[in-house]
């Protein structure tokens, strides 16, 4: 979130594909009250990219070709990848996973 912060206040666009809300939706209905409100509240202020026909393509080719280098990702992480790749965005994640997807921008903190 402090990240988020900084690039927002320095006008940077911040989106989010909409699996990765409801991922971090979870987590902040699991804790509730405060975490859960400056979720939302976060959420309100960003751009939520759509999974849709496109993306569900882009996926399936995602997923395919990690198979074939004997590499798996979850169909939620596939969409993210997806959404995030044909956005031409830079994925902002911990997750080290989604460094090996081809042609996909990962920023990782």
């Amino acid at each position: 979130m402090e990240k988020a912060k900084e690039w927002a206040e320095a006008g940077e666009r911040l989106a989010s594909p909409a699996p990765a809300v409801a991922e971090a939706l979870i987590g902040a209905h699991f804790r509730g009250g405060a975490a859960l409100r400056e979720a939302l509240a976060f959420i309100a202020t960003i751009d939520i990219l759509p999974s849709d026909d496109w993306v569900a393509g882009e996926a399936g080719r995602l997923g395919a070709d990690r198979l074939r280098h004997g590499a798996r990702l979850s169909l939620s992480d596939l969409l993210i990848a997806a959404t995030t790749r044909l956005n031409q965005g830079i994925l902002v994640t911990r997750d080290k996973a989604f460094g090996h997807v081809p042609g996909l921008a990962v920023e990782t903190y």
